[in-house]
């Protein structure tokens, strides 16, 4: 089946097999940052963000995002112009092994703009549906805390970065 969608800003028309999950058209198209984890949607390692709300790619059928907008970390911001929230996780030290940041960056997006200036409590229930085994969640959790500082401030302090 022929479906459209855009990813990153981009509009893409694939070829897909019916009954195929959004994870395997995006990482066979390239789409790296997101993760396979589990394959039941419980460690949020696949998570992207489609239409404003974040799903798990590995239990989404790539035919229910047809003709909607999905956002990958790829497509958060350029490896020169880093989203606040990239900036933080860095800055943080929230980056371990890497396999859950990308979703946890777009849960962290989604969560910030519905909520510019949370409370811890609500952060770390924000990042509950992805599960790191490095961290200890401390770190992403400042992360998040000092995205949203900088975020509703406008900079991440970076010339030329956008707050959202």
């Amino acid at each position: 089946m022929r479906v459209t969608l855009l990813v990153n800003g981009r509009e893409q028309t694939w070829e897909v097999a019916p009954g195929e999950l959004l994870i395997d058209t995006l990482r066979g198209r390239g789409y790296y940052g997101v993760k396979r984890g589990c394959d039941t949607g419980d460690c949020g390692a696949c998570a992207v963000n489609v239409d404003g709300r974040t799903v798990n790619a590995c239990v989404t059928f790539t035919g229910t995002a047809a003709g909607r907008e999905v956002l990958t970390i790829e497509g958060l911001a350029s490896p020169e112009d880093l989203h606040p929230i990239q900036e933080a996780f860095i800055e943080c030290g929230a980056v371990q092994c890497g396999f859950c940041t990308p979703g946890m960056i777009l849960v962290a997006k989604i969560f910030l703009e519905e909520n510019p200036d949370p409370a811890e409590a609500d952060v770390r229930k924000a990042l509950g549906g992805v599960l790191c085994r490095c961290t200890g969640y401390r770190k992403p959790v400042e992360a998040v805390l000092a995205a949203g500082k900088r975020m509703r401030e406008g900079s991440n302090g970076a010339p030329g970065n956008r707050g959202g």
